[in-house]
């Protein structure tokens, strides 16, 4: 009976010291997407060539994609290796919307489809709801548009004024700001990763 005990609180101790590890690497996202505001960038959805493995863009622009990216790697995770290990292995997986027959280690992770292929393929795929409280800091959110127009963003610490959700980091087209946005677009996507 003792050991039984012993086995159940081992298992029960485990499981929620992985639950309060991941909740802590979440928010180290959210906290160094936040960081990233006091950073002045220029939106620029332009093509450059970077270097691989942990390239990037000049530090004074990007887009959407890009705020995730920088967010990630702050955390010791360079989603341009990871999103272009997994296409080159997986590529007829991933979205074929621009005409490419292989992988572009300059230019796939800044897609947002091939992020949320990535997301859904190597995260959690969460649930996509109209309740502010089931969008946690780390949570990484996608967008329809309209037109064939995707967004991303990261779920920020910081609550609205109203306390009903969080705040979202994110650069679609004033740099990487912190906004309420969370609902003025269509969700596609809801992401831990």
């Amino acid at each position: 009976m003792l050991k039984n005990f012993l086995v159940l609180f081992s298992a029960l101790f485990i499981f929620n010291y992985c639950i309060s590890q991941e909740d802590s690497s979440k928010l180290d996202l959210a906290n160094c997407a936040l960081e990233l505001t006091h950073q002045k960038v220029v939106y620029d959805p332009s093509y450059f060539s970077i270097p691989y493995p942990n390239g990037d863009v000049p530090e004074n622009k990007g887009v959407c994609t890009d705020v995730v990216i920088r967010a990630y790697r702050k955390t010791g995770i360079d989603l341009q290796k990871e999103v272009h290990e997994d296409m080159k292995a997986n590529f007829k997986l991933y979205p074929k919307l621009w005409g490419l027959k292989s992988t572009d280690k300059n230019i796939d992770h800044r897609r947002v489809p091939n992020l949320m292929t990535f997301f859904s393929r190597k995260g959690i795929t969460k649930s996509i709801t109209n309740n502010g409280a089931d969008y946690q800091p780390g949570d990484v959110v996608s967008w329809n548009l309209g037109n064939g127009l995707t967004h991303i963003g990261i779920v920020s610490p910081v609550k609205s004024k109203d306390n009903k959700r969080y705040l979202i980091v994110h650069n679609i087209g004033a740099g990487q700001v912190l906004e309420d946005c969370l609902f003025d677009f269509q969700i596609s996507g809801h992401y831990s990763y």
